[in-house]
């Protein structure tokens, strides 16, 4: 940006710094006037000759658990700290987020080392002083405790709610568990649960179901009582009876990713399964068997305690349930902070060989058979392990990996190993199936990447773009314009999908109360969510895993913001076959663009086909609670759609052009 000279310099700075508040606001505000249009041309080689087969499982998901995204969040699980483990393994420890009901005059609550689990051995332990009658007579309500979920319990009216809980005392016991207001005033749900001195002094399971006479968004669980005693409680659950697919996951979160048709769920995370500390790395091993006996662990990579009942099965079962492949990615030996030596890693290299047991092994294997306990006798089908995240420049890393290699293709010649060092490291002697690349950029640097493979070697391991996202001050909370370019750079990676395998965007999820990092594709809270415009714009690439690309060639003069893709592909619904044009404008000029379609073995219906847009009033404009479609795709017919077309192309916008062909001639390669 240039200014007009002006007398004194300090005057001159005035107005730059006008300019740049003007032009700040101008790019912010929703009034924000696009620059008149100009003329292109977009040409679209459909012949047989030059299409390409993209790779069936091109486009899919990275699930992290950062931001609550599993706990509290896709893991249906109401209850924080159901085990009250989450003080650590010193008692008497920290119980939040579980609150006390009473003072202490009526009641003292603490944690011991009593619970039945071996693997959590800490409970809660209630002594109360008060009761019924005589001189120390409880409040109404009784006393007790309550926990408040993870900021908020949602509660529906006729909804079920499944209550699981561990009880033990030597006096008789008269529990009430309720599902109230925030406040304790209002009882939604509750049942009691009564027996004599004899019948508790086993730890014993309760499970029943509770059914809530009205809505309420910030409810929680309570567990009072008025008789005198003590009482140990642990492994209290209160999971929603309606969940996806029944197997745990919050319905309406987890649909959100069902509808963008994930070809792979990459999981547990990157930094959460190294961990800021090995002792707090995910390790599969103690998140498999019934969920009571979990041990949980910190996940000090970014902030929170977790229960771990979003397990290494609940991840397969979750890929299973989307029709997506699992991609696995191990702890290698390296934390943030620390990293275990070659000589000693065999271990930690068995513990991977095992966990792939546990996924893949018959059920008279031993791990197999763990898995098969669990409800899963069929093996899951676990093709893809990706060896650390992003740890190349670590000292012993490339010594792991290979021990890693080594061990997992000596029992499962047929997993993918996904190497985290690039394709110029990659060789004979440190071979890879594919290799992990990360790109977060800002907005104009992720537009600017749409090239990034095109001088790649088209030999080799190709690329798993397992994370990509921008950042910066444009990218907000998730803006229309940080969309666009990561549209443009997808746009790019269908250009090379002959060197790139697949991508997912990261992070996948974030709770509104714990925002970690910004943006995310889905923004949630206890019973409300919404897409961010960069979740609507994967909507555009779901149809392209597996289908058929064709080269496209784009002229704009004097204007280099717009960037297009074209694929054929088929309806999983009624068979029909489409011609898929994406184009991308990442600037502020409408384009009156002239569309040549040259080469297809059957021709364009002149009706059936449709239009869909990504655009907003401004490039800064984001959804919100308020606002959840603000930014979202609008569909509209093409009237009369054929070979050669105009059409016009909004300023900041993503459109595709689906175009029904005749069913003649076309097939898909």
């Amino acid at each position: 940006m240039s200014t007009m000279a002006v007398p004194r310099a300090h005057a001159g700075h005035r107005l730059r710094c006008v300019l740049a508040v003007v032009c700040a606001l101008c790019w912010a505000s929703s009034s924000v006037r696009f620059v008149a249009g100009q003329a292109g041309q977009l040409s679209v080689d459909a012949s047989p000759q030059t299409a390409r087969k993209m790779p069936d499982k091109m486009f899919g998901i990275f699930f992290e658990e950062i931001n609550h995204a599993g706990a509290g969040g896709l893991w249906a699980e109401l209850v924080s700290n159901r085990g009250f483990e989450a003080g650590g393994p010193n008692t008497p420890s920290n119980i939040e987020p579980w609150f006390i009901i009473g003072n202490e005059s009526s009641i003292i609550v603490g944690t011991d080392r009593t619970s039945c689990f071996e693997r959590n051995p800490v409970a809660l332990r209630m002594e109360v002083l008060c009761g019924s009658k005589g001189t120390n007579v409880c409040p109404s309500g009784g006393v007790g405790v309550y926990n408040p979920g993870y900021w908020g319990m949602n509660i529906e009216r006729r909804k079920g709610y499944k209550v699981s809980l561990h009880i033990r005392s030597s006096d008789a016991v008269s529990l009430t568990i309720s599902l109230t207001s925030s406040d304790g005033l209002h009882k939604l749900a509750s049942r009691t649960i009564t027996g004599g001195k004899k019948q508790f002094t086993n730890w014993t399971k309760i499970q029943f179901r509770l059914y809530s006479s009205q809505n309420n968004t910030n409810s929680r669980l309570q567990i009072t009582t008025t008789k005198t005693g003590v009482v140990w409680l642990d492994q209290v659950s209160v999971m929603p009876s309606d969940t996806y697919m029944g197997h745990g996951f919050r319905k309406d979160l987890a649909s959100m990713l069902a509808n963008l048709k994930p070809q792979f769920l990459k999981f547990p995370g990157g930094n959460y399964a190294m961990g800021q500390y090995l002792r707090n790395a995910f390790h599969w091993g103690e998140t498999v068997g019934p969920w009571e006996e979990r041990p949980g662990h910190v996940n000090d990579a970014w902030g929170y305690w977790t229960d771990d009942g979003l397990g290494f099965f609940e991840f397969l079962q979750l890929a299973e349930d989307l029709g997506a492949s699992p991609v696995w990615v191990v702890n290698d030996g390296a934390s943030i902070n620390e990293e275990v030596p070659t000589a000693i890693i065999a271990s930690l290299v068995k513990d991977v060989v095992d966990g792939i047991e546990f996924a893949r092994g018959g059920v008279n294997t031993t791990w197999g058979s763990v898995r098969a306990a669990m409800g899963h006798p069929q093996p899951f089908k676990l093709d893809y392990v990706s060896i650390g995240n992003q740890e190349c420049w670590m000292l012993y890393y490339r010594g792991n990996y290979q021990k890693f290699y080594s061990a997992i293709k000596a029992a499962y010649p047929d997993i993918n190993i996904i190497s985290s060092c690039d394709k110029s490291t990659i060789s004979a002697s440190n071979p890879a199936d594919l290799y992990d690349v990360h790109v977060y950029a800002s907005s104009a640097n992720m537009f600017s990447r749409t090239s990034m493979f095109d001088n790649t070697p088209r030999s080799g391991p190709k690329a798993i773009v397992s994370e990509y996202a921008v950042t910066g001050n444009d990218a907000g909370k998730g803006t229309l314009v940080a969309a666009l370019a990561e549209a443009a750079f997808l746009v790019g990676l269908e250009k090379n999908s002959d060197v790139v395998e697949m991508a997912s965007c990261a992070p996948l999820f974030v709770n509104d109360n714990d925002r970690k990092w910004s943006p995310d594709a889905i923004v949630f809270n206890s019973w409300q969510h919404y897409g961010c415009p960069n979740y609507w714009m994967l909507h555009f690439f779901k149809d392209s895993s597996g289908a058929t690309f064709h080269p496209t060639t784009m002229q704009v003069s004097n204007y280099d913001q717009m960037v297009a893709s074209a694929i054929t592909w088929q309806s999983p619904k009624d068979k029909s076959t489409y011609l898929k044009i994406k184009v991308v404008n990442f600037g502020s000029k409408a384009v009156d663009l002239n569309i040549t379609v040259t080469g297809l073995e059957s021709g364009i219906k002149s009706s059936g086909s449709k239009k869909t847009v990504l655009t907003s009033g401004a490039p800064l404009d984001e959804n919100s609670f308020e606002q959840p479609e603000k930014v979202a795709p609008v569909l509209s017919p093409v009237a009369d759609a054929k070979q050669q077309m105009g059409v016009s192309v909004s300023p900041y916008s993503l459109t595709s052009f689906d175009l029904l062909l005749e069913p003649s001639k076309h097939s898909a390669i």
